[in-house]
């Protein structure tokens, strides 16, 4: 039996959502084992003088516990 958890966690890029959620999982694997999959919860945008500067996402990542 397996019993997992989840966590939340918020990322951001300059340069796009994907990539803003590809470096937040990367990070999120760096301390977490067995990260099975996350589920993005939100998407935001930030602008400056009317241009998109940066990707935000809120993510929950769902790990299996040891």
């Amino acid at each position: 039996m397996s019993v997992a958890r989840i966590t939340e966690i918020t990322s951001s890029s300059t340069r796009s959502f994907e990539d803003a959620i590809t470096s937040g999982i990367s990070r999120a694997t760096k301390t977490l084992r067995q990260v099975q999959g996350a589920w993005i919860k939100e998407m935001k945008v930030v602008v400056n003088d009317d241009k998109v500067t940066e990707y935000r996402v809120d993510m929950k990542v769902t790990f299996v516990l040891e």
